[in-house]
């Protein structure tokens, strides 16, 4: 399996491996995500033992644990009879401590569900053992949630204690695009559409074959792991996957605002938030609101959307076609996804040109934030603005297969107007984005006005 970017992470690994101290970094983020790759990558060519942590007793997982130690130290009494507690780790790990060396326990969380006192005897092991060594401890899993609440807020047990830590998040869309260096940008868009930039996902994604194909073979068939993915997940990290496949459902089919997901579920309203902060921990949705917005937090104007592509995908094509899969009627499906994917694609184009975006501020002017506004009937795709020096940028984003031309520059000025935020005050700069370029009138308009114009994802021409 070949490993494709996190540069950033694994400089950063390197850089405290190279000082020799004793450190203890956690590492943690969704599943599939790429933990375990960047952690195999790291201990690469170190002296390292790497355990995966499950969901058996607690002595059965320390007699792994030991055998696996055994092999490595060449003790072959450890390696037959295993640890009794986990005191025992540490003390031995303290008593081999002549050289710089990695101790990595991936999935913790598991090791917490099966003993709710594993947080305390880690702080005492690092304390008592460890943070005078040379050790370099790694804690990893991919419950966000218990990550948190065990290792990483004030409250817990191991609070203090880490020397580091990586959110590790899905790549991004010009990251993920290396896994296909070869497919022209609206072929790969497609893609990412279904895939999202979940390494895990893209893998399964074979070039030779079309989306159409890829579809069918790596996500419609019943025995694919893609195929059940998303419910795995769910029941993995909740307790009742019933409801949350009902919340993610209704906003899949354009339920977004609080009251028509009450509505469509019929669950209560304090029920209903308890679940869309879970999911939203979960990084499977998020609340979007004006950009503009004074307090984000407090605003009525909140809109939910599933921000993982494949959640996305997975509960418009396949969890209501459930029959017609198990019974491989897929000609009814795809038909579906012929009538609708090009609406996927527009809205996943639309959050590329935001991160895009970020990309231009050296060409624009830094911005604080990027996001969407909306107000009443009228929308902007994006905005961007800087409060301190209240430059503003509008934007528009459009996946269609016409050039874009001025109509859509006018548009875009005109629902500009609407926006209150610094008027009279603020320094004002527009931009398009097109999957199909721009008319020969609006390349010339641009020349004229503050218009930076992209094409697909690239910059054709800018006002200096």
């Amino acid at each position: 399996m070949k490993f494709i970017n996190r540069e950033t992470e694994l400089n950063f690994l390197n850089d405290k491996w190279a000082k020799k101290n004793p450190h203890f970094i956690v590492i943690y983020g969704k599943r599939r995500v790429g933990k375990t790759e960047l952690i195999k990558q790291f201990i690469k060519e170190k002296p390292a033992v790497y355990f995966l942590a499950d969901k058996r007793t607690s002595l059965e997982q320390l007699r792994e644990l030991g055998r696996i130690m055994g092999t490595y130290f060449k003790d072959s009494l450890l390696e037959k009879q295993g640890f009794e507690e986990w005191l025992d780790v540490f003390r031995f790990l303290k008593e081999r401590d002549g050289n710089h060396f990695v101790f990595v326990v991936d999935e913790y969380p598991y090791l917490v569900e099966i003993d709710k006192a594993i947080s305390s005897l880690f702080q005492k092991g690092w304390d008592e053992y460890l943070k005078d060594s040379k050790i370099f401890l790694i804690l990893s899993g991919s419950s966000i949630s218990m990550m948190e609440s065990e290792v990483l807020i004030y409250k817990s047990p191991l609070y203090g204690r880490r020397t580091g830590q990586i959110l590790l998040k899905p790549l991004s869309f010009k990251e993920s695009r290396k896994f296909f260096p070869h497919k022209n940008f609206e072929e790969f868009l497609s893609i990412f559409s279904v895939t999202g930039g979940i390494p895990a996902y893209l893998f399964q994604i074979d070039p030779n074959l079309s989306l159409e194909e890829n579809i069918e073979k790596k996500i419609f068939l019943k025995t694919e792991f893609l195929h059940n993915e998303v419910e795995f997940i769910l029941k993995e990290e909740i307790r009742e996957p019933k409801n949350y496949l009902s919340i993610l459902k209704a906003i899949s089919w354009g339920k977004r605002k609080f009251g028509e997901i009450v509505n469509e579920t019929g669950l209560q309203k304090n029920v209903l938030t308890k679940y869309l902060n879970t999911l939203e921990k979960l990084q499977v949705t998020e609340k979007e609101v004006p950009v503009t917005e004074k307090n984000p937090q407090k605003s009525r104007k909140g809109l939910y959307q599933i921000s993982d592509n494949f959640f996305r995908f997975w509960f418009q094509y396949v969890f209501p076609y459930k029959s017609d899969l198990e019974i491989g009627r897929f000609n009814e499906v795809f038909r579906k996804i012929k009538e609708s994917f090009q609406i996927l694609e527009a809205t996943v184009y639309e959050k590329v040109c935001r991160e895009t975006i970020w990309d231009l501020s050296d060409k624009i002017f830094r911005f604080e934030r990027v996001g969407r506004w909306w107000e009443k009937e009228r929308e902007i795709d994006i905005v961007g603005l800087n409060q301190e020096t209240k430059e503003i940028i509008f934007g528009e984003a459009k996946w269609s297969q016409k050039p874009v031309g001025i109509n859509i520059f006018l548009d875009l000025k005109k629902k500009a107007k609407s926006v209150q935020w610094h008027r009279g005050r603020r320094k004002e700069y527009y931009i398009l984005f097109s999957k199909s370029g721009f008319t020969k009138d609006m390349k010339e308009l641009a020349k004229k006005e503050k218009v930076f114009l992209v094409e697909q994802n690239k910059l054709i021409s800018e006002k200096f």
